[in-house]
């Protein structure tokens, strides 16, 4: 009854946040993997199909280049599923001309996650989608851009929302900027308002502001970011500008 016991999370958790040169050799790798598969689906993509069968393709192709399987399960949404963060793949929903594919995609190698998400148009944009696109797409670029030792997560996290409240859609987009991530796809610590820690050399984490319109479409761009000693490294080279596919 008198044994004292002390909470022993925070410094395992501490200590996961910031990974060793093994492990960000392997999630460098992992990454390169989501590249790749990232590049082969928007070539896949074609109009008609089903989110399933993106979905599908996307989880074959990782086994192709020797990843043990995904870090989360693959999301793919169209047109309008895609003001919903979490959408499961539909078996009936086709893609339609016009509309946007969002992808939301990780593989794990080597025991490791990666994670990233890129939003594609089918043969077609409009103006309001493509300037939605473009303003998601600039507020992960003024967030990363920031990203070295000693910057606070808050303050990386007001680079996004600073620029999205602006632009007048502060009301659709109401969640933190991004998580941390290594063995696990969400693993403690975040990129959020509150969080008032400073980014160290060998942390890992995402960048994924978002607008989400529901009943019409949603927006996301996503990168993983490692902070190195005087300053930061994207882990994925795939482009974030908008792209048409189909």
């Amino acid at each position: 009854p008198e044994m004292k016991t002390i909470w022993g999370s925070d410094c395992v958790d501490g200590v996961r946040a910031v990974k060793n040169e093994e492990e960000i050799a392997i999630m460098k790798q992992a990454s390169v993997i989501n590249d790749k598969v990232m590049e082969r689906v928007a070539d896949f993509i074609k109009e008609g199909m089903t989110e399933k069968e993106v979905a599908d393709f996307i989880d074959a192709e990782y086994l192709k280049e020797g990843a043990s399987g995904v870090s989360f399960d693959t999301i793919v949404c169209f047109g309008a599923n895609a003001a919903d963060q979490h959408h499961t793949p539909s078996e009936t929903r086709t893609l339609k001309a016009g509309e946007c594919v969002l992808i939301d995609m990780g593989c794990i190698w080597n025991g490791y996650c990666s994670d990233m998400t890129r939003t594609f148009y089918c043969k077609s944009v409009d103006d309001e989608q493509a300037a939605i696109h473009d303003l998601v797409r600039t507020a992960v670029e003024k967030a990363e851009a920031v990203i070295k030792p000693g910057m606070r997560f808050c303050d990386i996290d007001a680079q996004a929302r600073d620029l999205i409240d602006e632009a007048g859609y502060s009301e659709y987009w109401r969640i933190r900027l991004g998580h941390f991530i290594g063995q696990e796809d969400h693993e403690y610590g975040d990129v959020s308002p509150i969080n008032k820690n400073v980014a160290e050399p060998g942390m890992i984490f995402s960048i994924e502001p978002g607008i989400y319109l529901e009943g019409k479409y949603g927006v996301r761009v996503e990168d993983l970011v490692l902070v190195t000693e005087d300053g930061h490294e994207l882990l994925n080279a795939v482009d974030k500008k908008y792209r048409i596919v189909g």
